[in-house]
């Protein structure tokens, strides 16, 4: 659910963690081979069900992205069974971790989907993140953070205004 992958940003802890190195000199994969060293983490057959779906969903992409780089995105946005066994909390959850190492299970599926998201166009826009609490007071004007799990955002300020996120 949108909601979810929104307001997620309550895990986030503003902490400095070391980079996220090794992803980079990963091949460029298949959909199918990058969630191979995932099988430990996800059930083997809920994930090959859902990325055959995202594949079967993005013969066509028409933003320019191969199949495989597509069905990346695609696959992170899928809600499964529940909200703690789909692939974007996991992932998210493993990205805000101190422990760098938990990460490289996650290398290959990186490697494709940052790939995919660096060769979506550009487009200059104001975004929205939606919460239903305040937090003003984790946040110092004039100053950056950094936010480890991957940002779904809307520029839509509607979305944010309707009922579910009130």
């Amino acid at each position: 659910m949108l909601q979810q992958r929104i307001q997620d940003v309550l895990y986030e802890s503003n902490s400095v963690l070391l980079p996220i190195e090794g992803y980079q000199n990963e091949p460029l994969v298949s959909l199918e081979q990058a969630v191979e060293p995932l099988v430990a983490i996800f059930d083997q057959e809920t994930l090959q069900r859902n990325v055959w779906v995202a594949k079967n969903r993005c013969k066509k992409p028409a933003d320019g992205l191969s199949q495989d780089e597509s069905a990346s995105i695609m696959l992170y946005t899928f809600e499964w069974n529940t909200k703690e066994n789909s692939l974007y909390f996991i992932l998210n959850q493993t990205l805000r971790m101190e422990d760098r190492q938990k990460l490289k299970p996650w290398f290959l599926y990186l490697k494709l989907f940052i790939t995919a998201l660096s060769r979506l166009p550009s487009i200059v826009d104001t975004v929205y993140r939606g919460v239903k609490t305040d937090l003003t007071g984790q946040y110092e004007l004039n100053t950056n953070s950094i936010w480890w799990g991957v940002s779904s955002c809307t520029d839509n300020m509607d979305i944010l205004q309707s009922e579910q996120f009130c």
